[in-house]
């Protein structure tokens, strides 16, 4: 008897037909959608050398799944962010082509290890990023391009929560220095423990934790806590992004926001719709090495698979889904086809129009329901 297929590893599935057309529907609207902005896709290799992948870099490496090509006899990985390699295609590729560059993408990602809120390894990455700047027009266009892609993809309703990566930097590094490491600093921010904070000699900072919720309100917040106007730059430019999306989504702020913004620079937001406990995308603004130096960019990344598993992207194929009897006109069937049809021919007496999925059946004076 022939052995039974092993099982998948833990995080990894397959996906049967019926899902895999609603994330194949999902991915062309979400795409169409960029391209619409201007945005060129590309497709990068699914495993490139670990160097390029960040592997290098601690946090990074621990999200690679290596092993050792063959061919090269070099450490190669598995990718876990798309992101990253567009970064090297614009800055090797299409190093001479003109700023801003606009790229989008789609593709599967893999990572080593799985969380409680995503227990998937393997997940879609859609996403978009304009390189070359990551001023305040360049940010917002980049947060009006997701919300249109997302509306594009049926995906709502939204909302977005902005934050300000490097807010603790300029506090510290100005008006607000502290004795604590900088990073325990951020960290205790993040838990939104204000009894760490006291106890680290950074009390100072405490308003910070009321400065989030409602934009509104919060911005509000935040802008009376600056009183030595070192973030009236951030301040006014938040403002400036949140105001032609004002009215599309509903807008949040948590200033000290860091988890999952380990590489964004100044601006930074995440995506959330309702029943989702984790966001759907994420994105900012962040600099790619080039040599010596830095290239500026922000962009986005999408995580539609949870929304496709809770029915995002399907469709009662069996509506356009006809049966052809054993002798029927290739012709005709021909022409279904070119009409949108799907067709499934009988291969015998036995094949059963409604067993095969099928709400038709083409009949002698045309499709007939099953």
């Amino acid at each position: 008897m022939p052995k039974a297929p092993a099982l998948l590893p833990e995080g990894l599935r397959d996906r049967l037909p019926q899902q895999a057309e609603a994330a194949s529907r999902v991915t062309r609207a979400l795409v169409d959608a960029m391209r619409a902005h201007g945005y060129g896709r590309v497709s990068p290799p699914l495993a490139e050398f670990r160097e390029t992948l960040g592997g290098d870099d601690d946090r990074t490496a621990r999200d690679l799944l290596r092993f050792t090509d063959p061919v090269s006899q070099r450490t190669l990985a598995l990718r876990p962010d798309i992101t990253r390699q567009v970064g090297r295609i614009a800055t090797s590729l299409l190093a001479q082509a003109p700023r801003p560059l606009r790229l989008c993408y789609a593709g599967q990602v893999v990572k080593l290890r799985a969380s409680q809120l995503r227990p998937a390894r393997e997940m879609l990455q859609v996403g978009a990023e304009l390189i070359g700047s990551d001023s305040v027009a360049a940010a917002r266009e980049i947060v009006g391009v997701a919300i249109d892609a997302l509306e594009a993809a049926g995906i709502g309703p939204v909302t977005i929560d902005f934050t300000l990566p490097d807010v603790v930097d300029l506090l510290a590094n100005g008006p607000l220095p502290v004795d604590a490491d900088i990073q325990q600093l951020r960290d205790e921010l993040d838990a939104k423990d204000a009894g760490a904070l006291t106890r680290i000699g950074a009390a100072a900072y405490l308003p910070l934790l009321s400065a989030t919720g409602p934009f509104d309100q919060a911005i509000a917040d935040l802008r009376a806590f600056d009183t030595s106007g070192v973030l009236t730059a951030r301040i006014d430019a938040l403002e400036a992004i949140a105001a032609p999306v004002r009215d599309r989504v509903t807008l949040t702020l948590d200033p000290t926001e860091r988890h999952g913004f380990a590489y964004q620079s100044w601006f930074g937001f995440q995506i959330f719709v309702p029943g989702q406990g984790d966001a759907v995308g994420r994105g900012g603004g962040y600099a790619i090495p080039v040599g010596e130096q830095e290239e500026a960019a922000v962009g986005f990344s999408l995580y539609p698979d949870p929304l496709i598993d809770a029915g995002l992207g399907a469709e009662d194929d069996s509506d356009r889904r006809i049966f052809l009897p054993l002798g029927h006109d290739p012709a005709l069937a021909a022409s279904l086809r070119a009409d949108d049809w799907q067709t499934v021919a009988a291969l015998s007496d036995a094949d059963d129009a409604g067993a095969l999925g099928c709400g038709w059946r083409l009949g002698a004076d045309g499709p007939v329901a099953v």
